[in-house]
């Protein structure tokens, strides 16, 4: 998603963005690496919550309201000095996480409910996000919504893929999601 932002923005800009100097190999490491940190969060998210969300709002809504709410699990690393997101752009961040929320349902869901595809998912996103700077990497202030056009555009391809996620997923069999027993009156 980002190579392809970086290269419309080569197209319209006339100029490469700035890239990350982080190598292919040293990503993949880093990415293998990670998956297992990725597990706490993505057993929460896509093995504990959505099941349980989708029961009552469906897929669609469960992976859009389960992005907002993991966005603001990460608002305090923008308040905070020293982390990676202390001073980015927390709405353009929760923006861009809740189209990466659909995105990563969509694999849970085509997966039947893999959560270690969601964690190397999860792994991959947050090991390749120095290739292109994010769209709040530059912004003024933690909810300045002033970004960098690389960084809308890959928020725009995001967008685009989330679209057309949250377009097909009515049509996905989520009953397997339910983790939650049936009750004597549910099974008859």
């Amino acid at each position: 998603m980002k190579t392809a932002a970086a290269l419309m923005h080569r197209l319209a800009m006339g100029a490469w963005p700035r890239f990350g100097a982080e190598g292919p190999i040293i990503l993949i490491v880093a990415i293998m690496l990670s998956t297992p940190v990725q597990a706490g969060e993505e057993a929460g998210w896509r093995g504990y919550a959505l099941p349980r969300m989708v029961e009552r709002f469906g897929l669609g809504w469960s992976s859009i309201l389960l992005g907002v709410i993991w966005a603001a699990w990460h608002l305090p690393l923008f308040l905070l000095p020293g982390p990676d997101k202390a001073g980015q752009s927390f709405p353009i961040y929760l923006l861009g996480v809740t189209a990466l929320s659909v995105a990563i349902a969509w694999l849970y869901a085509q997966t039947k409910g893999s959560v270690f595809l969601t964690m190397l998912m999860h792994a991959a996103i947050n090991n390749t996000t120095s290739i292109v700077p994010g769209a709040g990497a530059d912004a003024p202030g933690v909810f300045s919504l002033k970004a960098s056009p690389v960084g809308w555009l890959s928020l725009l391809l995001m967008w685009i893929c989330a679209g057309y996620f949250l377009l097909r997923m009515p049509k996905l069999d989520v009953n397997f999601v339910s983790r939650r027993p049936k009750s004597e009156e549910e099974r008859t």
